[in-house]
């Protein structure tokens, strides 16, 4: 495994994460489902060390993130959201300050994904949608050979031709052995791409398996990932 959360737990007054525990392989992508609430971001910004966690541990490369966090944070992507920059600052200046932190930042792939994003350096957050500025967050994550990927609702914003461009995009990367893991509210999204399922629920995992073996377990007859989550949220077998 190239990611491992072990026992992971966050209180805070109105809301805990419990013994939260997944794994993430190389090569694979990862699905991360829940409702509005359920923990998702919680467990991604502690994953990232965003959010510092009561008890657990998580391990990149088998290294402790705590311990090791400028080391495995040159080695992964992550999106948390829409881009947060300066909003007054060209793109083109963004990204050559965000390279100097990265010793493999590749200048080829950062040209590659500008124009696959059709974003325009001359450019401000300020003047881009909220699409764009997803894109132009990805596209920094995207340009230092990241072994993992970590994104929070990465589709969100984005029209059905750039979702699909980006669900391509990380089918791609999975078979250059990149580790995918990503939020999302899109289920169907899933269906397309994804070969493992991580599913939480009131801040717990409720299933942590392959795609194939979610549908087997959890669905009914006919049902599609959206129709089961629905079901089981809603209090049903």
């Amino acid at each position: 495994m190239i990611v491992q959360v072990q026992g992971l737990w966050k209180r805070y007054p109105a809301f805990a994460l419990a013994d939260v525990s997944f794994c993430l392989q190389p090569g694979r992508i990862t699905g991360f489902i829940g409702r509005n609430g359920a923990g998702k971001t919680t467990t991604i910004k502690s994953m990232l060390n965003l959010v510092h966690p009561d008890s657990g541990e998580i391990r990149f490369f088998g290294l402790s993130m705590p311990e090791h966090e400028t080391e495995i944070k040159k080695r992964i992507g992550y999106s948390t959201g829409t881009v947060s920059w300066y909003p007054r600052k060209k793109l083109r200046d963004i990204a050559a300050v965000v390279k100097r932190f990265y010793e493999d930042w590749d200048e080829d792939a950062y040209r590659r994904y500008l124009a696959l994003f059709g974003l325009d350096e001359e450019k401000t957050p300020l003047a881009l949608s909220e699409g764009m500025k997803v894109k132009f967050n990805l596209l920094l994550a995207l340009s230092h050979r990241a072994e993992v990927l970590i994104l929070d609702e990465p589709t969100s914003g984005l029209d059905p031709f750039s979702r699909k461009e980006l669900l391509t995009l990380f089918t791609r990367l999975k078979e250059d052995g990149v580790a995918v893991f990503f939020s999302t509210h899109v289920i169907s999204d899933l269906e397309k791409c994804a070969d493992d399922i991580v599913y939480i629920s009131g801040g717990r995992i409720v299933a942590a398996m392959p795609k194939a073996d979610f549908v087997r377990q959890h669905c009914l007859s006919g049902e599609s990932l959206e129709d089961a989550m629905l079901r089981m949220e809603g209090g049903g077998v």
